[in-house]
């Protein structure tokens, strides 16, 4: 336990960070739930459809209008069937990161699946962009040790975990922390019966500014996550629009990608005690297949 917290050291003297960040799900998910035979039924695929038709160019363009750069973590299928979404994101001075192929649970998966689904990202991403990804965000945000041992040896950052309210280390990987709390999915995610009714839009709002001041005064990072099918409606975009045009108008609050974030940590880090980074407990560190 650490009783004298030291306030983490944000670049430029800022007192706090912000990230917005996308999970550009798509139908991904729903490919994944039926991969051993696709229903004949239309509503959950056309709803995950329309992040591609209408929710994501409304959040880029809500972007360009703040001024600032989102990180978007997409799976490799959606990339392939959207073939113009990695380029263009980039030319719009985006983040792109990794997401799982198929967007695979941990649990349904072995070692060497995940593997596989990870390098195969990682070639389609390099193909479509020329450009080597450099973090990645598991799906449903759970992680193995196999997991943070391959992210490690291909030299990417991760942000999956809640370990802490700014980056850290863990298991040579640098983490950019996520909430649950801070997830449109939680909230408003619907598909239909045996789904829980969604919260109200000014609910969220309300409590996502909350906990961005909190984050604020406290010296930590707030990191929004939202899904292109979700939140891309047009009222939970205003919301959105609401939300991080307080947090930017704050200059004391550093407004970053995933991947700046990770990479000041890296360099505030540099050369410090191993021992001070986090480590997987003892009892966990077997893979659930070895």
């Amino acid at each position: 336990m650490i009783w004298n917290r030291t306030p983490y050291s944000w670049p430029e003297g800022k007192r706090s960070a912000v990230c917005f960040s996308v999970d550009v799900d798509a139908n991904a998910p729903w490919l994944w739930q039926h991969r051993t035979a696709l229903p004949d039924t239309l509503a959950a695929r056309e709803h995950r459809q329309y992040g591609m038709r209408a929710g994501l160019s409304r959040m880029v363009a809500m972007l360009d209008r703040l001024g600032i750069q989102g990180s978007f973590f997409v799976p490799g299928v959606v990339a392939e069937e959207n073939p113009e979404l990695l380029p263009g994101l980039l030319e719009r001075g985006h983040e792109i990161a990794l997401h799982g192929y198929f967007h695979e649970l941990v649990c349904d998966i072995s070692d060497d699946q995940f593997t596989r689904a990870l390098e195969s990202s990682i070639d389609i991403f390099v193909s479509q962009t020329g450009i080597q990804p450099r973090g990645f965000r598991s799906p449903a945000w759970e992680m193995t040790p196999h997991m943070l041992a391959e992210l490690a040896r291909l030299g990417l950052w991760d942000s999956s975990l809640m370990g802490e309210d700014v980056p850290y280390r863990i298991a040579g990987v640098t983490e950019v922390p996520v909430r649950w709390d801070n997830d449109d999915a939680i909230f408003f995610k619907f598909l239909g019966a045996g789904d829980k009714t969604p919260r109200p839009d000014a609910d969220v709002e309300r409590q996502w500014a909350i906990e961005a001041s909190a984050q604020a005064r406290d010296g930590g990072l707030f990191m929004l996550t939202v899904h292109d099918w979700i939140s891309g409606r047009a009222a939970r975009v205003e919301m959105l629009e609401r939300i991080l045009r307080r947090l930017i108008d704050d200059e004391s609050a550093w407004c970053a990608t995933c991947g700046q974030i990770a990479a000041h940590h890296d360099t505030l880090t540099q050369g410090l005690d191993v021992s001070l980074e986090r480590h997987v407990p003892i009892n966990d560190r077997k893979t659930r297949h070895g």
